[in-house]
């Protein structure tokens, strides 16, 4: 899978204000899905979808120890959703501030057009 898809997987991924809970609860430490499940007022089948989002976009991985299943976050796409944030605001603000320059030297132009008229 190219890192395009999986950026586009992770933004998905925290696209879901429940989604955005369970990684928010495993920032703590790793928790059992009972656990991650309780402050949600859903089905299990509902919560399970919502972690198999979570484990597609690499978020979370799940280990399973006798009947226990235990969920970590992997917060290294967050890593790279966050760079590529970045970027963009990086890219933006120079569009922004070469922007605000052409600004400026339009004004400054418009302004001594008028200053020549009036003499």
């Amino acid at each position: 899978m190219s890192s395009e898809d999986r950026l586009s997987q992770v933004f998905a991924a925290l696209a879901d204000p429940t989604r955005r809970a369970i990684l928010s609860r495993l920032s703590h430490g790793p928790a059992s899905v009972g656990a991650v499940s309780a402050p949600f007022g859903i089905s299990a089948p509902a919560i399970s979808q919502h972690l198999k989002v979570l484990e597609r976009a690499g978020l979370v991985t799940r280990t399973v120890q006798a009947q226990w299943r235990t969920l970590s976050l992997r917060p290294e796409p967050l890593d790279d959703a966050s760079a590529w944030v970045a970027e963009q605001r990086r890219e933006w603000n120079l569009r922004l501030d070469a922007l605000e320059q052409h600004l400026g030297v339009m004004k400054s132009n418009a302004t001594k057009s008028n200053d020549s008229k009036e003499t």
